[in-house]
């Protein structure tokens, strides 16, 4: 049998791989897409994790966890009266499924309309610029020939050698996203952007939850001040956030975990009904074959990439988590994009400098640019303005008055370094300071930019101000 030939092959389906495929295929080259997920009924589906079992669907649940949060916590205030008001986890699970379903289906069309070939199994390099396609459980696979090969196989989640996961008391990220009912006490081991949306969304729901940080300082990759002030607000909403905590073992029983960490305080031992491990995320490339085809791998276990996402093998490139840099869907997106273009014979490129992040908390933390405390260490002057939200008429308003928003400028030249955000809907906010950013605005072109009133969007427009100590409502 011939082998198939194909311009461009993609290597995995999550949001870095679907993106490179469809703007390869737009683009003229004969593309297919590999990838082996499958889903809870054993069918294939695309979107990698970040649809099917990471960004989608805890953002689906922490959207549903807030509902009720808001229906028990805040409605009252607004004179809405509510009585015997029930949670259904199972329904709120079920939407979940659904809003995943939907998404997955919305990728599969999209290969269809872009005449995308959809290879289903795991892919692995060969030698001569081909690439095995290999069905699981049947023994059997195909082989393609691959002008181009992009690597989007994604990333897994980190364990503990001390603490076994079973998905059933002792979790993952993706066992977090399944419980169907509400546990009584809820561990997470790591403070980090996973564990504390997935530990906001069972606390909203009713949990007691207790977070573990083995770090002796909070969100260490959010700008101080921002992270300072999460910290107390969190612990406020009833996260039991613990720093300094080394998790030393952990034992599944019939009746639940046992957690043993030690703190600056000694030792402790901890029961729980359920425990959280979410250290963190790794490169997914077990059974890639890099090895054979002398593609390297630096001592993180990354597939080294330059500028432009090509490995040290002509033809292959790497995107996304398997590559240096913030595991981000849109910092994939950009990169599957930029690689197909150069594929093409276009200059493209990425900007890593105003990639925008997020953490999924509520209030929302979003940030884009330099900390003070990386421009500190880089011994660069600069000047900062911060407006907090109980100064701004609509977060007042919308009873969302907790947070800040916090410009920083360089001292001498004004070009905007860092833009921080803690608030409600942060996530919707931060793309103005990062056009500003691209664009290398001024604190003060941020500042002469009319903002509605009332709009939470007029903090950014405030903190700009107060960077030269011209804020108006404060």
């Amino acid at each position: 049998m011939n082998e198939k030939k194909f311009d461009v092959v993609v290597i995995g389906a999550g949001p870095a791989g679907y993106v490179a495929a469809i703007r390869s295929a737009q683009l003229g080259m004969n593309t297919a897409i590999v990838d082996e997920m499958v889903n809870k009924a054993g069918d294939h589906v695309l979107g990698g994790t970040c649809i099917n079992i990471g960004c989608i669907p805890s953002k689906a649940l922490l959207d549903s966890s807030e509902n009720y949060s808001r229906v028990l916590n805040k409605f009252g205030a607004h004179g809405i009266k509510t009585k015997d008001v029930s949670l259904d986890v199972e329904a709120m699970i079920a939407r979940k499924d659904r809003i995943v379903s939907q998404w997955t289906s919305s990728i599969a069309a999209l290969m269809k309309k872009n005449k995308v070939a959809w290879l289903k199994g795991h892919g692995r390099l060969l030698p001569g610029s081909k690439v095995e396609i290999v069905k699981e459980g049947s023994g059997q696979s195909e082989k393609v020939q691959a002008k181009n090969v992009i690597i989007a196989t994604g990333s897994v989640p980190r364990t503990l050698p001390n603490v076994a996961i079973d998905q059933d008391n002792i979790v993952d990220s993706t066992g977090a996203l399944e419980f169907t009912e509400v546990p009584g006490k809820i561990g997470v081991i790591g403070g980090g952007v996973i564990g504390l949306e997935l530990g906001s969304v069972w606390r909203r729901l009713g949990s007691n939850v207790v977070v573990l940080e083995v770090m002796d300082t909070f969100l260490d990759m959010v700008d101080s001040q921002v992270a300072g002030e999460a910290l107390k607000e969190f612990r406020s909403q009833g996260l039991n956030i613990k720093l300094n905590a080394r998790v030393l073992g952990a034992k599944s029983t019939k009746k639940g975990v046992s957690v043993d960490y030690e703190d600056d305080k000694g030792k402790h031992s901890i029961r729980l009904d359920k425990l959280v491990v979410a250290i963190g995320r790794k490169p997914h490339t077990e059974g890639l074959n890099l090895n054979e085809v002398d593609v390297f791998v630096d001592e993180s276990g990354y597939i080294h990439v330059d500028d432009y996402c090509s490995t040290n093998i002509p033809g292959i490139y790497a995107v996304g988590d398997v590559v240096r840099g913030p595991m981000l869907a849109h910092k994939g997106f950009e990169e599957g994009v930029m690689v197909a273009e150069r594929i093409a014979g276009r200059k493209s490129s990425v900007n890593y400098d105003t990639i925008p992040w997020v953490i999924y908390t509520w209030p929302e933390i979003a940030w884009v640019g330099k900390t003070e405390n990386e421009l500190k260490a880089a011994a660069r002057d600069f000047k900062s303005g911060v407006f907090p939200l109980r100064h701004n008429g609509r977060a007042m308003a919308m009873d969302e008055p907790t947070g800040l928003v916090k410009v920083i400028a360089d001292a001498q030249s004004d070009e905007i370094l860092g833009v921080h955000i803690f608030a409600a809907n942060a996530s919707e906010m931060i793309g103005e300071a990062v056009v500003a950013m691209e664009y290398r605005a001024s604190a003060d072109d941020l500042a002469c930019i009319v903002h509605a009133h009332p709009s939470v969007s007029e903090a950014i427009h405030e903190a700009a101000l107060a960077v030269d100590g011209r804020s108006w409502h404060q």
